[in-house]
């Protein structure tokens, strides 16, 4: 199952936090409709998951993975990098427990 960092939690929190959002509003990830490669991702604010999301919460933050998209994450960390108002998202390996 996809980990989140502290680091990408914290921005998580601070994109959804916007007031026209709801309670409960995430980061979703899915595969690119337009890519035809199947392991490009596009990375969207949604205000609940879709039906068949996986939805991962840690720290208070939640993102809803599509179903395509589980499998290409299932192993991966996310991981941030916040720069003033500009947040960098990046996925690695989990490291081995």
């Amino acid at each position: 199952m996809l980990t989140i960092t502290d680091t990408a939690a914290e921005a998580i929190r601070g994109i959804v936090a916007a007031p026209e959002l709801p309670e409960g509003a995430g980061l979703r990830i899915a595969t690119a409709p337009s890519a035809g490669d199947a392991s490009t991702l596009e990375v969207s604010v949604a205000e609940t998951p879709a039906e068949t999301d996986q939805v991962v919460s840690e720290s208070g933050a939640r993102v809803f993975v599509e179903a395509d998209a589980v499998p290409l994450l299932d192993d991966k960390l996310l991981d941030a990098q916040i720069e003033g108002t500009r947040v960098g998202f990046m996925l690695s390996e989990q490291p081995p427990q």
